[in-house]
């Protein structure tokens, strides 16, 4: 049952990615280990970059369609869960990824596959 259209959908990729680029430096996740620190920021820059290259009303270039957008979400929501097991760190930095990943995921659920991706509704069809 998609409930969430492509162009909520982009407005949660960019504030996601400004997340993940802002935590691991407001939070001091570099105190933890290096992967603690790196990994989010990558995957914050790697998200901003592919949304904006996303053939959805949040892109700027318009080149990656929809549906491989979506596959994206859901290896990174994947890899953001098993990171901090893969890496070995702990603490803040653990469930921080853990929880975002679960989310990527989640939204990833939800999102309506088969709209238009220039669409302008935030919210899919039920």
């Amino acid at each position: 049952m998609p409930i969430i259209a492509p162009r909520f959908h982009g407005l949660l990729d960019y504030a996601v990615a400004l997340t993940l680029v802002t935590a691991p430096i407001a939070l001091d996740f570099g105190s933890i280990s290096l992967a603690a620190f790196v990994i989010p920021l990558v995957a914050g820059l790697g998200l901003a970059g592919y949304s904006l290259v996303t053939d959805y009303s949040a892109g700027v270039r318009r080149l990656l369609p929809w549906r491989a957008h979506l596959a994206l979400d859901a290896i990174a929501g994947v890899f953001l869960v098993t990171a901090p097991f893969a890496f070995a760190f702990g603490g803040l930095p653990r469930g921080f990824l853990i929880a975002v990943g679960v989310a990527d995921l989640l939204v990833v659920a939800l999102s309506d596959r088969m709209a238009e991706s220039t669409g302008s509704d935030l919210v899919g069809e039920r």
